[in-house]
């Protein structure tokens, strides 16, 4: 059992007793572990660009640009701005960016127009997760309203039957995690050599899930003449000899928007279910604990756990969505002007919550998924601060 003292770092958490086989249903939770545990990046300026084009300065063909409108885009975000005149010219990129740029948009809008002037043209979109898979299918889908232009999935969780029947009609892209991918590859449905363009995005966060072997195998089966574009939160070590290998005399790009995750040093704490209260009221207790953001999965759970901190002497309260409004108000605000050091809440407080002096986010709970996962980080770690995150399992 773990019986050392929390010191701001993070050598102390170790297997904290046996772990199940099986999670209770109810808890389960679809992300790798290893995304819980990565320390917090440097802080790196970047110099804001100023954006010099209008979507209609990019030559899309009329309907594109239409779509575009429709969806309310008004003007180029930076990285839109900087990276789209260069993949209409067929050149590689190397991105700089993360979400909340408007990175998807940035390569999805040329290569729609790219399909759209010649339909033969063959696109793969590799994701480190299928959520995020999902969302850049959603959203290219958004853009091609009225369009002949075909989308396949091929990510894990999923029917591969379904997908295989999809990917052999031909579809002008496919968009998948590298070990389906990869897989559908070995059964000979997706014809590598085909492709005109090669997109990977969060290379970085690929790495860390350990796709590099998928990844590279994959690239290697791609014709040598192809468009690659690259896309990555960061550009260290891990990062840039893969750059090196894939890109061919690439234009260069960086945004000055940083990922909310950036200044998070994350990890997890192993411990059993039943001794998790336990657990959480030690840490809290701890000094550098100054600002608390609990995350429990159910209401029931959050009322629970802050009538328990409560009772105990924290400075406690829960929220969550069965409060009414202007009980959430109020404890936002308590919480806020540190009337309170420790919030327990459900998702309701991973997005939106903006609160620059938070100092720790707990997982009691593991989230639903990756996106959730950020959201949840990305409260602590505000601006030039560093944040921690921790995330209990079992």
């Amino acid at each position: 059992m773990y019986k050392g003292k929390y010191s701001g770092g993070f050598r102390n958490f170790k297997h904290f007793g046996k772990r199940p086989q099986k999670k209770r249903v109810g808890f389960r939770s679809d992300i790798n572990q290893s995304f819980y545990v990565k320390k917090a990046a440097e802080f790196t300026k970047i110099e804001e660009g100023v954006t010099i084009h209008q979507f209609n300065d990019f030559g899309f063909e009329p309907q594109l640009v239409e779509n575009i409108k429709a969806k309310g885009y008004v003007k180029p975000t930076e990285i839109q701005d900087k990276v789209i005149p260069h993949i209409r010219q067929n050149q590689d990129v190397l991105g700089i960016a993360n979400t909340g740029t408007g990175k998807t948009a940035a390569y999805i809008l040329p290569l729609i127009n790219k399909i759209l002037l010649n339909p033969n043209e063959r696109v793969i979109i590799l994701a480190p997760t299928r959520e995020l898979a999902i969302q850049i299918k959603e959203e290219l889908r958004s853009f091609t309203w009225g369009m002949n232009v075909y989308v396949a999935l091929a990510i894990g969780g999923a029917f591969i039957r379904e997908q295989i029947i999809k990917i052999r009609r031909g579809p002008h892209v496919i968009i998948g995690t590298p070990g389906r991918i990869m897989d559908l590859g070995k059964r000979r449905v997706i014809d590598f050599g085909s492709l005109s363009t090669v997109v990977l995005d969060e290379v970085d966060r690929m790495l860390d899930m350990g796709f590099i072997g998928d990844i590279k195998a994959i690239v290697d089966q791609t014709p040598k003449g192809r468009q690659t574009l690259f896309f990555s939160a960061t550009l260290d070590k891990k990062v840039e000899p893969l750059a090196n290998a894939f890109l061919n005399n690439p234009i260069k790009v960086s945004t000055k928007i940083q990922d909310s995750s950036s200044h998070v040093e994350q990890n997890i704490v192993r411990v059993p279910r039943q001794q998790k209260e336990a657990k959480l009221h030690q840490l809290v207790a701890q000094p550098d604990f100054k600002k608390v953001l609990v995350f429990g999965s159910t209401q029931m759970i959050v009322d629970k756990l802050s009538a328990n901190l409560i009772q105990n002497g924290f400075k406690a309260q829960g929220l969550h969505g069965g409060k009414r409004q202007h009980q959430r108000q109020q404890i936002v605000r308590n919480f806020r002007e540190n009337q309170i050091t420790i919030l327990v809440a459900t998702d309701v407080a991973a997005r939106g919550l903006d609160i620059a002096d938070i100092t720790h986010v707990i997982n009691y709970d593991e989230p639903n998924n990756y996106d959730d996962y950020v959201h949840r980080i990305g409260r602590t770690g505000r601006g030039n601060s560093k944040g921690f995150a921790l995330t209990f399992v079992e």
